[in-house]
């Protein structure tokens, strides 16, 4: 299994507002339950297995970004 980049709200903020983070997945989507998971900055988030990280845009966290580029 290949591990993939995909987009998260910070859990702290909810679905409406707030940064939008980097989780590595090394596990298939499907077994994504909702549950925060550990952003690559290592901010607390909920995953959006829809939404892959296709880089920074100013609603990204620059921590993420910063680490993965």
């Amino acid at each position: 299994m290949t591990s993939e980049l995909v987009l998260t709200l910070a859990a702290a903020q909810g679905r409406t507002s707030g940064l939008w983070h980097a989780v590595e997945l090394h596990r298939s989507p499907s077994e994504v339950d909702g549950a925060c998971e550990v952003a690559v900055c290592g901010a607390l988030a909920r995953v959006d297995v829809e939404q892959r990280w296709d880089g920074a845009d100013a609603e990204s966290c620059e921590a993420c970004a910063d680490l993965l580029y």
